[in-house]
């Protein structure tokens, strides 16, 4: 057994990413990038490329159909990974390998239990990788500090309370405001004034938006030919209805079927056609 050690290039490349991104007020996808950038970037540099190819555990198919390699969905829409896969260039699916990606993890549980693997009745990981057992909100107060400001209604511009700084918050989040009769949904940030605007359970819905714009867009395969495609704003089962159309450059507008309310600058829109996971694009 070899091991590679890439724990300097991850502070470098992936902490200090996302410790800017916070500081900007955005919210970034950091599992997105370490497999981009470390697990299926730098980690295919250091090895030998004799290694045909590269085996992980990843819940996502990868197919090659008329050429080009195509990243597919799992069956299991709870533990599906294309939405963390779906920076990866065709390159780089080239020489994966995910055996278990068309399976329900109870399958998977099932085949460790038969097999008598040690780590057949270990609990699912959550969170962000390189955080391991590490809070969140642990990780960016020892690395930002606290910056305390006012939490706001959004209606009526009353001070309801107080922040221990905004970039522990985002977007559609609900935990962690410390407010009384709520709950309390945060709606928009103002970096500025340090100042997060919230709005009741009741009323927050009416902040939610149905179109944003994506810059830079990376697409695995080929640009899409048709507009009306599916979409995935954070890791979830759930798929939304919407349209894109190029703009200029790399910026694309999206217009979704109905509203969401979790839309935050700096998260990764993810693009399906039916299974097939066409790319993503960085929410401005």
């Amino acid at each position: 057994l070899e091991v590679v050690p890439l724990q300097t290039e991850y502070q470098e490349r992936i902490v200090a990413h996302v410790l800017d991104e916070l500081r900007q007020g955005r919210t970034p996808s950091p599992d997105i990038l370490c497999n981009q950038w470390i697990k299926f970037g730098l980690f295919f540099e250091k090895i030998d490329r004799s290694f045909e190819k590269v085996v992980t555990g990843h819940y996502g198919q990868v197919e090659q159909r008329n050429g080009p390699f195509l990243l597919k969905r799992s069956p299991d829409p709870v533990k599906d990974q294309t939405y963390f896969l779906s920076a990866l260039n065709q390159e780089q699916l080239r020489r994966l390998w995910f055996p278990i990606g068309h399976l329900h993890k109870r399958q998977v549980r099932a085949l460790a239990k038969d097999f008598a693997l040690p780590n057949r009745d270990r609990k699912d990981s959550q969170g962000i990788c390189f955080l391991g057992k590490i809070r969140y909100p642990e990780f960016v107060r020892f690395h930002l500090g606290e910056r305390p400001g006012e939490i706001v209604e959004m209606e009526t511009g009353r001070r309801l309370g107080e922040h221990r700084g905004a970039w522990f918050h985002t977007v559609g989040q609900r935990k962690g405001l410390r407010l009384a009769g709520g709950p309390w949904y945060v709606v928009k940030k103002e970096l500025p004034d340090n100042r997060v605007y919230v709005a009741h359970a009741d009323r927050y819905l009416d902040y939610a938006q149905d179109h944003f714009t994506v810059y830079p867009v990376h697409w695995i395969g080929n640009t899409p030919a048709v507009g009306a495609l599916r979409t995935k704003v954070r890791h979830a089962p759930h798929l939304a209805d919407c349209t894109v159309r190029a703009l200029d450059g790399q910026r694309w507008e999206v217009c979704l079927t109905e509203k969401d309310q979790g839309i935050a600058p700096g998260q990764s829109a993810v693009f399906y056609e039916g299974d097939i996971c066409l790319g993503r694009g960085l929410i401005e």
